[in-house]
């Protein structure tokens, strides 16, 4: 049951926290070009962005759906615009934090782009808002009951890939892995 006190709104805005220095390209980028770019970057999703303006979010989904769909050489004469995500979600930078995990929570989205008059001016990832409130991690799990995640783990060998949540290590929210029946980030891990 999620505590009272942490549904209701923190007073931490979205552009307190948001990403400022986000990666985007323009529509036209090739599909293929746009995974060096994300790969280079270490990034999950690109905006799509031209004159400032927002016009799509290219997300790692998306390119999983083209490689399912297209060849390789098809991929080098696609361009981003084409697989994107149409339906574009935004919010504004003065919205509370709560009101930001809210929406990622109904619209299923782990990122959100911030926008003032349809101009971006930075990037709101589900891995921001935990960072600095991890009490909301009820929320943003909907519902998953921790119990069965554990019980499932200890099925999972060790170095597997297991689920989203928080690093028992450093406790920032990524993909976690069983090391010493430890649920551990990939950074965590690599430094051990």
């Amino acid at each position: 049951m999620i505590n009272k006190k942490i549904i209701m709104k923190i007073g931490v805005k979205v552009g307190d926290i948001m990403t400022r220095n986000f990666v985007s390209a323009k529509p036209d980028i090739s599909v293929i070009n746009a995974i060096k770019l994300m790969v280079k970057k270490r990034v999950g999703s690109l905006l799509l962005v031209e004159d400032e303006i927002l016009k799509g979010i290219l997300t790692e989904k998306d390119i999983m759906w083209a490689l399912s769909k297209k060849s390789k050489k098809d991929l080098e004469n696609i361009r981003a615009k084409e697989i994107c995500a149409k339906k574009l979600i935004t919010i504004k930078p003065s919205a509370d934090i709560h009101s930001a995990m809210k929406l990622m929570k109904k619209k299923k989205f782990r990122r959100l782009p911030v926008t003032i008059k349809k101009k971006v001016i930075g990037f709101l990832t589900l891995k921001d808002i935990l960072r600095i409130q991890p009490e909301l991690f009820e929320i943003a799990q909907q519902g998953y009951n921790i119990r069965e995640q554990a019980n499932k783990l200890k099925k999972k060998q060790v170095g597997e890939p297991f689920k989203e949540g928080i690093c028992e290590e450093c406790g920032n929210h990524d993909i976690l892995y069983n090391e010493d029946n430890r649920l551990i980030c990939e950074d965590c891990r690599d430094a051990m």
